[in-house]
């Protein structure tokens, strides 16, 4: 039984850099109207919010395996698209999915306390983030990711193959 809890919870060590960038994309596409909705002051931004909360906390915790933007790129979108897989490191995609969770949640407390500023900051800086990972192929998350192993705050362990991989 433990073994089944530690596999569910488990992430891929290797990602398909397409799949990662199309969750990316899912994410702006799902982020923009939770935008406009916070600068309409709408209370059903809370309810998109809770998707993406969600979409983040599902990837973290178990990659794929139970997040619905994640399993409609990885078993729908992408196998239709034909596309060679361009394999990339996965604990770094992890730390940018919890960094995406940590700004879903922070923009949620402060919409809810009525920051609505740092709320609307928060959601742009995720927007323009996902964005760059969609676009360009650019994850600011695993850039930081290997700064903190550059600086020891992660362990080494943690992403051996982190260590010659250039993100």
């Amino acid at each position: 039984m433990n073994k089944q809890i530690n596999n569910f919870f488990s992430f891929p060590e290797l990602i398909n850099e397409i799949s990662a960038r199309f969750v990316a994309l899912g994410v702006v596409i799902l982020s923009l109207p939770i935008l406009v909705l916070l600068i309409n002051n709408s209370s059903y931004a809370y309810i998109l919010l809770g998707c993406l909360i969600y979409g983040f906390l599902a990837r973290v915790t178990s990659g794929p395996k139970i997040s619905p933007l994640a399993l409609f790129v990885t078993k729908i979108l992408v196998p239709k698209l034909n596309r060679r897989e361009n394999l990339v490191p996965g604990p770094p995609k992890r730390f940018a999915q919890a960094i995406g969770l940590f700004f879903s949640i922070f923009t949620t407390i402060f919409f809810l306390i009525g920051l609505n500023f740092i709320a609307l900051s928060l959601m742009s800086t995720l927007i323009v983030f996902a964005s760059l990972e969609s676009f360009l192929g650019f994850c600011a998350g695993c850039k930081v990711f290997k700064f903190l192993m550059f600086v020891g705050l992660i362990p080494s362990n943690t992403c051996e193959k982190c260590a010659n991989y250039k993100f």
